[in-house]
């Protein structure tokens, strides 16, 4: 299964988590590093605060937008 390390952002809907996931890369031709920002939303039976670093991982979907859920806090 796919996992992503990102942040939690959001706890304010039941048992579900906003992770923002940060992915840094460079330009290939002007070796500029660029950032790209995306949000998911995951099942959250864990304990969490905001800023949390978690790891999600892909699972079926729970509902329209929730197909990520959290495996562990790091």
């Amino acid at each position: 299964m796919k996992s992503i390390i990102g942040t939690v952002t959001s706890l304010k809907m039941d048992k579900t988590a906003v992770v923002e996931v940060i992915r840094r890369w460079a330009h290939p031709i002007y070796k500029k590093t660029i950032t790209r920002r995306k949000k998911f939303l995951a099942q959250n039976d864990l304990k969490l605060t905001l800023g949390d670093r978690v790891k999600i991982q892909a699972c079926k979907p729970i509902s329209r937008l929730k197909k990520w859920q959290v495996i562990k806090k790091i």
